[in-house]
């Protein structure tokens, strides 16, 4: 299995192009999964706890469970044990919902992002050194392709989740 960097752009007809963006398509998601693995061993956690871990310090505040279970794409049952074993390893709180006192919302504990932080260290650092070999017109295309992958992923889902 080759690991190679691909021959430039111009030497690829459109069609071996989007073939080879799939194929390393596929090998980023089955690298990214080993790794993702590979970490929430390392810390402790199930890679769905990581994965909810990644989403939650995306929000820009507390969420409810159900929001949870929306961002993961869990049941709400599954969102909930998920939710209470984050609390019970530290990793997350609940808050009471300022605006409905029947609810309670789910945040990062303060020392979450600090113990995924230490673990994240090393990793990021590779990571971001690959990105450093881009310009920053690269950067703008590679981040609107993951944007733009990333919408198809969620409304693929949803729509295998809805049956269809």
């Amino acid at each position: 299995m080759s690991t190679d960097s691909p021959r430039s752009g111009e030497q690829w007809s459109r069609a071996e192009l989007l073939a080879h963006v799939v194929t390393e398509s596929q090998r980023h998601y089955a690298g990214y999964s080993l790794f993702t693995q590979a970490l929430a061993d390392h810390v402790g956690l199930h890679p769905t706890d990581m994965q909810c871990i990644a989403l939650l310090d995306l929000e820009p505040g507390p969420v409810s469970t159900g929001d949870v279970a929306r961002l993961t794409g869990l049941t709400s049952g599954s969102a909930t044990r998920l939710v209470d074993r984050l609390v019970k390893a530290g990793i997350v709180e609940r808050l009471a919902d300022p605006k409905d006192r029947r609810r309670s919302l789910v945040a990062l504990a303060p020392g979450a992002r600090s113990r995924i932080g230490e673990a994240w260290e090393t990793p990021g650092r590779a990571f971001g050194a690959v990105l450093d070999r881009y310009s920053d017109a690269e950067l703008a295309v590679i981040a609107d392709y993951l944007h733009r992958a990333a919408e198809v992923g969620r409304a693929q889902a949803e729509r295998l989740q809805s049956g269809g």
